[in-house]
């Protein structure tokens, strides 16, 4: 890690898109990461379900963690948080809102985004230090539902839906007033190529520059 790394609200400003590598193995995970950067992601997440993940997070974070924000996905518990920091990762995402967890995070510096999928678990996961919300399944909520979440939650809340959002409906997301939106199957799965990552990177780093720019 160098001191040029970007914090979450920098990431998200510069390219609202998380790419989520979901199944990653450290054997091929700087590659990926050095294309999806070079494509203008800056946010990289591994989840720890994937194989030997704390292996990956330090290779990535060693690689390209001073132009993008390199963490975990699926951290499930305070130790976890402990195993992310001493790899270098410097972000935390979770599929849930256990309070344990998210204070674990606070307690060490670290952006937190817990998974929520209502209004009472979104101000629950706020109230105990969320730095933004992973609005998760995504495909489940819906653009109509998170722009009504939206009108409720604190201004300049960061909301990132998860979860079937592909470059289709990426514009869908962002009306609905979201700061991000995580990107897994569309852009990684075990198997694909790192050409075709980068390939389909491109596309969906395309498709966002278009949505941002009608926006502007």
């Amino acid at each position: 890690m160098t001191d040029g790394m970007p914090t979450l609200d920098q990431a998200l400003k510069a390219m609202p898109l998380v790419a989520i590598l979901r199944g990653i193995g450290p054997g091929e995970a700087v590659e990926v990461a050095q294309r999806l950067v070079d494509e203008g992601i800056t946010i990289i997440e591994v989840p720890l379900n994937s194989p030997e993940p704390f292996k990956s997070i330090k290779a990535i974070a060693q690689a390209v963690g001073d132009r993008a924000l390199v963490g975990a996905g699926t951290v499930l518990t305070p130790d976890d948080v402990t195993g992310v920091m001493d790899a270098g990762g410097r972000l935390i995402v979770m599929p849930h809102s256990d309070p344990a967890v998210i204070r674990a995070a606070v307690q060490k510096g670290l952006p937190v985004v817990p998974g929520v999928m209502t209004p009472t678990e979104a101000f629950a996961a706020l109230a105990n230090g969320a730095t933004a919300l992973k609005l998760f399944p995504g495909e489940l909520i819906g653009p109509k539902i998170i722009k009504a979440l939206m009108a409720v939650l604190p201004k300049g809340t960061n909301v990132v839906p998860t979860g079937g959002v592909d470059a289709s409906n990426l514009a869908d997301y962002w009306e609905a007033g979201v700061s991000g939106v995580g990107v897994g199957g569309a852009l990684y799965k075990p198997g694909k190529t790192p050409e075709q990552v980068q390939a389909d990177a491109r596309a969906l780093v395309t498709a966002m520059r278009k949505v941002l720019k009608r926006g502007s």
